[in-house]
């Protein structure tokens, strides 16, 4: 049948399959593992598209007026976030693959991809910016799209015009409907807080009242709200009710996003390291120095992670009244 759809046609292998020429063969210089850097970084950026379809998908749904936080939407937002940790798992895998090349193997091609360069890698760039890394809190802003085309560098800064993933989340905190009596509730809790501070950590309770009572973030450096900071905060407290256990998954798949970013990153700074040694990278970085810090600062998410500081333990958490507990799913009949 004329209808019929072919696993070859379906997937465009003669396009995807005769996309890789080797620099080594053109110049008639043999190389045998030129191969491997080729089709393994191609794969990188087939997985960073399928992490921008993923990106958006969660950006759409979290955009609405309203997501009900016990409601089919926010499990797709929570079940696509966790396949993104999954895909960034397989990229930190995919340098295990790399490294099966020596340092030698990559001499024998390196010198003829000049002045090519992961990084001038856009789609990784523009993901960056989609999840929530400001420009300002880039490490080496000043020429991080330097060696971009003019059509890639709009399509970074078109994204980060745009709503992040991190301005969404904090929008979804400040409208989740706990309570109403908050004041009461953080007096009580504030004073737990500082009880279980030691002697050495008493200025953790001015740090407590930046975050979680100076206001909104309009004019900070912060991305999370007072009462987003607050909120998220009730979440890790007592995601044990049932209204909560999602919106804890969804925090805590954000941090691990984090966290393979950065492995990410730490595998590629060492991997590169092992390669070049303190050699300028091919695009003329300084290699192993630029992927070290950006490694160290370009954590997204690092807010939520704070908020780990000001837990305390569960035999001094306030007990919430019959009221709230029903408002969290455990109400009864």
């Amino acid at each position: 049948m004329a209808d019929e759809i072919h696993y070859h046609d379906y997937l465009q292998l003669d396009k995807i399959l005769d996309a890789q020429f080797p620099e080594s063969d053109r110049l008639q210089l043999p190389a045998h593992d030129e191969m491997l850097f080729i089709v393994i970084h191609q794969a990188y950026e087939l997985w960073f598209k399928q992490l921008h379809y993923e990106v958006n998908s969660v950006v759409g749904i979290m955009q609405k007026p309203v997501l009900n936080d016990n409601s089919p939407e926010l499990q797709t937002v929570v079940h696509r976030l966790k396949r993104i940790v999954t895909i960034l798992q397989v990229l930190v895998h995919q340098v295990d693959i790399m490294e099966t090349m020596t340092p030698m193997d990559f001499l024998d091609f390196r010198d003829m991809l000049r002045p090519a360069s992961g990084f001038q890698s856009w789609q990784f760039k523009e993901l960056e910016a989609k999840l929530g890394l400001k420009f300002e809190n880039r490490y080496g802003k000043e020429y991080y799209t330097s060696q971009l085309r003019e059509e890639q560098v709009k399509i970074i800064k078109e994204a980060e015009s745009g709503q992040s993933l991190l301005d969404l989340v904090n929008n979804w905190l400040e409208r989740l409907p706990f309570f109403k009596e908050e004041k009461d509730f953080w007096v009580v809790y504030r004073r737990q807080y500082e009880l279980s501070l030691s002697k050495e950590e008493k200025n953790n309770l001015n740090t407590f009242d930046e975050i979680f009572m100076s206001g909104s973030v309009a004019g900070s450096a912060r991305s999370l709200s007072s009462s987003a900071s607050r909120a998220a905060l009730f979440i890790s407290l007592y995601r044990g009710y049932p209204l909560l256990q999602l919106p804890f998954q969804l925090l805590n798949t954000l941090l691990e996003i984090d966290v393979q970013l950065s492995s990410w990153r730490y595998r590629h700074m060492n991997m590169v390291h092992r390669m070049i040694g303190t050699r300028i990278g091919t695009g003329g970085s300084t290699g192993r120095d630029y992927l070290r810090a950006a490694a160290e600062k370009h954590y997204i998410f690092k807010e939520i992670a704070q908020l780990n500081s000001f837990l305390v333990e569960r035999r001094r958490l306030p007990v919430l009244s019959t009221e709230m507990e029903k408002k969290l799913g455990f109400a009864t009949v």
